[in-house]
């Protein structure tokens, strides 16, 4: 053999080496970048997989782009008065699911939404634009928001129904009440260098950093269940 056929081999070799290397580079390095949201938006890396059909690489661009374009969005602290005001609407709205459950589910939809606006994000006339900034830190939490809203926007159910319409309300009221939480509780980590809002001084209590709503009603109290 000789030599320059034995110099072409051995650079052929080399290359075939460097593009192998390389393919496993990119491959490891976007197995990462996967892992590293599905880590970071959990429930809400699998809804958007999911609405992708599957495709992960589609899922992962969509996610990537939010992080992008919200990622350095600043939680705006609520002041004491704010908390209070909120965390009182709140309380009223399960107490009225009693008597309307529809109309408290409306009304728990646009206090969430408001809220969510006070707090810097997107205010709720972008829906979309609002739960995919929220997504970006609330992801774990999210879920029930996207119920509630989906209920609250649902026709109302006849009388054969009206069980069901009422338990999927209850439920949808319950999930949402934790991002409600997330939000009305000064942020851990992410808040400003103003002053620290003061807890509420009715209608709810501190346990381990977090506001514990009361329940305003049980399923054997409410009507129409």
């Amino acid at each position: 053999m000789s030599t320059g056929l034995i110099i072409a081999v051995i650079v052929i070799v080399a290359i075939a080496v460097v593009a192998a290397a390389a393919v496993l580079f990119l491959t490891a390095r976007g197995t990462r970048g996967g892992q590293g949201l599905e880590s970071r938006f959990g429930p809400e890396y699998e809804r958007t997989v999911a609405r992708h059909d599957g495709d992960t690489e589609a899922a992962d661009r969509e996610l990537t782009e939010r992080l992008k374009r919200y990622g350095s969005l600043h939680e705006r602290p609520l002041e004491a008065a704010e908390q209070e005001r909120y965390t009182a609407r709140w309380t009223a709205a399960q107490e009225r699911f009693v008597d309307s459950p529809r109309e408290a589910v409306s009304e728990a939809d646009r206090l969430l939404a408001e809220l969510a606006g006070a707090r810097g994000y997107p205010d709720g006339g972008r829906s979309e634009e609002q739960l995919d900034a929220l997504s970006v830190y609330h992801a774990d939490h999210l879920g029930g928001y996207r119920r509630l809203h989906q209920v609250a926007g649902a026709p109302a159910q006849g009388a054969a129904g009206s069980r069901a319409g009422t338990e999927e309300m209850r439920a949808a009221m319950l999930d949402a009440r934790v991002l409600f939480e997330d939000l009305v509780t000064p942020s851990r980590g992410r808040q400003s260098s103003g002053p620290t809002a003061k807890t509420p001084r009715h209608a709810a209590h501190r346990t381990q950093g977090r506001f514990h709503l009361p329940w305003a009603f049980h399923r054997q109290h409410v009507k129409g269940s």
